[in-house]
């Protein structure tokens, strides 16, 4: 029988993710992800030479289970979308508002906390797809000013890096219970149409 390597792989990254989703990720091991997983340890080692490698694959994976998300929520929004509609999915799509992106906002967070109690981990590896994001957001705010929907005065790095600051706040106050994934819906829509203008067509 053809083994299919990569749905090993993925099956092996999943079970890191539940244990980053309910536990944390600072004292995981391999064996802890095997006895996870349902596998022999050596299989985990046969795919994933480090646990590094392995914590990365993960990480990887669960950015990927993000994007996803967030293409889904732009294909079913107004076509084209607007770089409004784009910047409000990315930055809704991090809150915790329903099941999964509660998931994704755990799980996230127990990465979180392993960086904050092992720098290291940055010095190895970086932090790519916060920048990455933080320039897309940049670059949707930078076509909205080209379009007139947002004040030419406005720095697009900078607001780019203060709303996916905010968001991540609030990320963090929902799942500290200090205030609802509504709330925190409307916090960021409230901030999101104080940098928006409406379009030239829609003021009447």
């Amino acid at each position: 029988m053809r083994v299919d390597h990569e749905q090993r792989r993925k099956h092996i990254a999943e079970a890191v993710l539940r244990i980053a989703e309910a536990q944390s990720l600072q004292e995981v091991t391999m064996r802890g992800v095997a006895a996870e997983a349902g596998v022999s340890l050596r299989l985990v080692q046969y795919y994933f030479q480090t646990k590094d490698a392995l914590l990365m694959d993960a990480l990887e994976r669960l950015t990927a289970q993000l994007d996803a998300r967030v293409r889904e929520s732009i294909a079913a929004a107004e076509a084209p979308p607007t770089p409004r509609t784009i910047v409000t999915v990315v930055l809704t799509n991090i809150l915790p508002i329903d099941a999964e992106s509660r998931r994704i906002a755990r799980t996230y967070a127990a990465f979180y906390s392993l960086v904050l109690s092992d720098p290291e981990f940055v010095e190895k590896h970086g932090t790519p797809q916060p920048d990455m994001l933080e320039a897309f957001l940049a670059k949707q705010i930078r076509a909205a000013q080209q379009a007139g929907e947002v004040p030419a005065e406005v720095d697009p790095e900078v607001k780019a890096a203060g709303l996916l600051a905010m968001t991540n706040g609030l990320v963090s106050s929902v799942l500290g219970t200090q205030r609802t994934g509504e709330a925190a819906l409307a916090v960021l829509t409230a901030h999101l149409d104080e940098l928006f203008r409406p379009r030239p067509s829609a003021v009447g």
